[in-house]
């Protein structure tokens, strides 16, 4: 069997994993808070028939002779660069200007972690993400609230009837990790933490490195359109050119087999 056969083999599964991706991108572009996706490759083990360094008989030095076996996916990462801010002026909708993630508290009692700012209330006046999942701290308001405000700091306020200044009902906080990259994608715009990602930090919006909060606006996603039809090109004559070496391995093993006869 003709070892490019297998190599181009390769190819064309790893351009059919970047397709994938390039797809979810382009399926999520007007997903808010969403974090577009890398597909990266490492080339495979090499045969190696002839060692680099190695002397022949004359005392010369060859440059070896290594043959590769084809490349594979070794990972995704998800890109967090900052999306759009779109203003939306719904006073529940916020947008993180910067580095750090809303923090929900998921059913199982963990702590998810997201980017998407479409906040809602519950019938008690709980304030929940987009899912229905309640904000860490976790954050209640009255049930005769006239008006809620969000500052750039996180500090939750409102105005019930009766008093002459805003009550502060709480403080919407951020984390970050030192690599957000190495986080889990549970899907419904929320992560996970996991030991590549690293332990959350959590602080106040607008404090060190965290980003500032944005009322009345909302991320959208970092995914851009041109890009990705750029790379879904390249990868689609990628792919092709694989399998023209499929055809021409094919071709040769035929002559081969016609020449044996």
């Amino acid at each position: 069997m003709n070892p490019a056969m297998w190599i181009s083999k390769t190819g064309v599964q790893a351009q059919d994993a970047k397709l994938q991706a390039i797809a979810n991108n382009l399926a999520n572009v007007n997903t808010v808070g969403f974090k577009r996706d890398r597909v990266v490759f490492e080339d495979l083990f090499y045969q190696v028939d002839q060692q680099p360094g190695a002397q022949s008989a004359d005392n010369t030095v060859s440059s070896g002779v290594q043959l590769g076996n084809g490349t594979r996916v070794v990972g995704t990462q998800k890109v967090f660069a900052n999306g759009s801010v779109q203003t939306t002026s719904q006073p529940l909708d916020v947008a993180v200007m910067g580095n750090g993630f809303l923090q929900v508290r998921r059913p199982d009692g963990q702590t998810a972690y997201t980017r998407a700012g479409q906040l809602q209330m519950e019938a008690n006046g709980t304030l929940v993400n987009a899912q229905g999942l309640p904000l860490v701290p976790q954050i209640t308001v009255p049930q005769n609230a006239t008006s809620l405000t969000i500052g750039e700091n996180g500090m939750v306020s409102a105005t019930v009837p009766g008093t002459t200044t805003p009550v502060e009902l709480g403080t919407i906080n951020l984390a970050t990790f030192v690599n957000p990259a190495g986080l889990l994608a549970l899907g419904e715009n929320l992560f996970q933490e996991t030991p590549a990602s690293g332990t959350p930090n959590e602080g106040r919006p607008g404090e060190g490195a965290f980003g500032k909060i944005k009322q009345g606006a909302l991320e959208g996603s970092n995914v851009q359109v041109v890009e990705e039809m750029v790379d879904m090109i390249a990868a689609q004559r990628t792919y092709e050119m694989n399998t023209k070496v499929l055809s021409a391995a094919d071709n040769m093993l035929q002559y081969l087999a016609q020449a044996a006869r």
